[in-house]
């Protein structure tokens, strides 16, 4: 089976330090230009992103989403945990932009992958089953506790990528993300954001694309 994604390759990711006094936390506004860290669906919808200052939660910036054409859910990968280990807990959350009445709406997500390689998908997390609100700005969040042993190929995983899951109109109606946050008990494991569009233009990788194989 072929997963084609916009993933920034591993070695690629911003890493941004914590928040003072807190070892295991770190947040992400768009202020600094970044955009996503990759995608997947497994329908024929294409999202698009933009860093933009037409809407913003806090700050000026945030991340439109954009699916065109669209078809199926796309996953857009917003964090990466790695370095996690049994029982470690991640919670994150983001602030949505939505006024539509049904779609284009989006929920929080998660799913497994190996530290050194985002594209490395390893099964699903599943994540909150609230959608955006329809009246503009709404907070979504979720709690994981992590486990790296789910038997076969899946055994051994140690991230955890945070997801936008877009559900999008055949109108091509923005949403915006804003204000994401990240935090685990884990005092070794790293959270990583969207590198800015001026560390990918320095290794000269600018709208790098990825393809690989899963069983």
């Amino acid at each position: 089976m072929i997963r084609s994604t916009t993933a920034v390759a591993a070695a690629l990711l911003c890493t941004t330090p914590a928040l003072a006094g807190f070892a295991n936390e770190a947040s992400y506004g768009w202020e600094d230009g970044g955009t996503v860290m990759g995608w997947f669906n497994s329908g024929s919808g294409v999202p698009s992103f933009l860093n933009t200052d037409a809407q913003a939660y806090e700050g000026s910036r945030s991340l439109e989403i954009i699916e065109d054409p669209t078809g199926g859910t796309p996953q857009i990968w917003v964090g990466f945990v790695t370095g996690l280990t049994d029982g470690d807990t991640v919670d994150a959350s983001f602030w949505a932009f939505d006024e539509s009445e049904s779609s284009p709406s989006v929920r929080i997500w998660g799913a497994y992958a190996m530290s050194d390689d985002i594209t490395n998908y390893m099964g699903s997390a599943g994540g909150n089953s609230d959608y955006s609100a329809d009246t503009g700005w709404s907070e979504l969040g979720h709690s994981w506790t992590f486990d790296s042993d789910v038997g076969g190929s899946n055994e051994g995983r140690n991230a955890l990528v945070i997801q936008v899951r877009l559900y999008a109109d055949s109108d091509q109606t923005p949403v915006y993300i804003d204000d994401l946050s990240v935090a685990t008990s884990s005092e070794t494991a790293e959270i990583s954001f969207a590198p800015t569009p001026g560390a990918l233009a320095l290794l000269g990788v600018a709208g790098l694309a990825g393809r690989r194989r899963r069983a």
